[in-house]
């Protein structure tokens, strides 16, 4: 057989399989969920620090050194109750003396009463001169202003004595005490005696960006409005654990931080058990409810120039649809605006491996099949 009809038969057989080969159609098994309408209620979290209802910082009101100190670290504490106890004794001695300038003060002004009213008298008698007599009364008024300064020297007296009985002047639970008996401390002192925090209630602050904000407030009307009609808020702890109850924003910042451009929020929270600290950090948990809106997960969408686009299912294929989402997400599911109607069957899972006109198997009579 020749060279060229061997080649021809045995190409044949290459050219008849190339002339039958079909276009292959691509497969895939992925979720597919069925779009409806329904209520949906975001979570916003925002990071806080925490701080009591009142925190009051404890320095003392004159100096000495400590000759005791009466409560415990982290103790719980009344107002009024006594503290530390600042050495008295100068501090006695000191209104001792104002007491006994005030005796003598008062003898002196007697005095000098009694020498006016005879002055006074012998003045109207003409025997003696009207120099006499206004001297007289000028003594009478120095005598008096000389009691009032003693008077006012033994008030100061009893203060600083009272001051060295240093109270708390709120109840809450206290701090460390970096102090010891024997201590001389003074109103300069850098580090407090201790300081006395009011947590029976306690308040977050965090901060949300300014247009989150306006959006927020644009649900309820007014600033007033919104903090009378908010949802209760969550609280998240440090260690990962949900606060066992609810709290409520109570004050909204009237300035926007330049810096950063947010703004301060505040949400308060019940804190009979103490669990709470003041200068701890936590979550706060804001919740936002839509209705009648279409909900998708964010897994079923994909990212292009950035505009988001999800597969819709037709006539069991693939086919990609761009949409448009709300701004505010709960990072795991998207609220859809535009682009998808109710009834309409989507990939819920892997939209990013789809490609264009990949066929789908659709389970009728599932929400979510493969």
């Amino acid at each position: 057989m020749r060279k060229i009809d061997y080649f021809i038969l045995c190409a044949l057989p290459l050219l008849v399989s190339c002339g039958n080969t079909e276009k292959q159609v691509v497969e895939a098994e992925y979720a597919t969920m069925t779009v409806s309408l329904s209520d949906q209620t975001l979570m916003s979290d925002y990071p806080a620090v925490l701080r009591g209802r009142q925190t009051v910082e404890i320095r003392p009101q004159v100096s000495g050194t400590i000759t005791e100190i009466r409560i415990d670290e982290g103790e719980n504490v009344r107002r009024g109750q006594i503290l530390f106890i600042i050495d008295q004794t100068p501090y006695r001695a000191a209104l001792q003396t104002a007491v006994a300038n005030v005796k003598s003060a008062e003898a002196k002004l007697n005095t000098a009463r009694m020498t006016a009213e005879s002055k006074e008298k012998l003045y109207e008698a003409k025997i003696i001169s009207d120099f006499d007599r206004q001297t007289a009364l000028n003594q009478l008024l120095e005598a008096e202003a000389a009691l009032e300064q003693a008077k006012a020297e033994e008030t100061n007296a009893r203060n600083n004595l009272s001051y060295t009985e240093v109270k708390s002047p709120v109840n809450g639970v206290t701090s460390m005490i970096p102090y010891r008996v024997g201590a001389l401390v003074d109103g300069n002192i850098t580090e407090p005696l201790v300081t006395v925090s009011d947590d029976q209630n306690i308040h977050a602050y965090f901060s949300m960006d300014e247009n989150a904000m306006l959006d927020l407030l644009g649900r309820y009307g007014t600033l007033d409005e919104a903090l009378r009609d908010f949802p209760p808020v969550t609280l998240t702890m440090s260690n990962g654990k949900r606060y066992p109850q609810e709290g409520r924003i109570d004050a909204i910042s009237g300035t926007v931080d330049e810096s950063t451009g947010g703004v301060t929020i505040r949400a308060l929270f019940p804190n009979e058990g103490h669990l709470l600290r003041n200068g701890g950090s936590a979550t706060v948990s804001i919740p936002t409810t839509y209705s009648d809106r279409i909900v998708i997960p964010q897994s079923a969408t994909y990212e292009l120039q950035n505009r988001v686009f999800t597969w819709r299912v037709i006539d069991g294929k693939a086919k990609s649809t761009p949409i448009e989402i709300y701004k505010y997400n709960d990072g795991t599911n998207y609220i859809v605006l535009s682009g998808l109607d109710e009834g309409d069957t989507i990939i819920a899972e892997g939209a990013g491996l789809v490609r264009e006109d990949t066929v789908i198997t659709v389970d009728s009579t599932s929400n979510n099949t493969k």
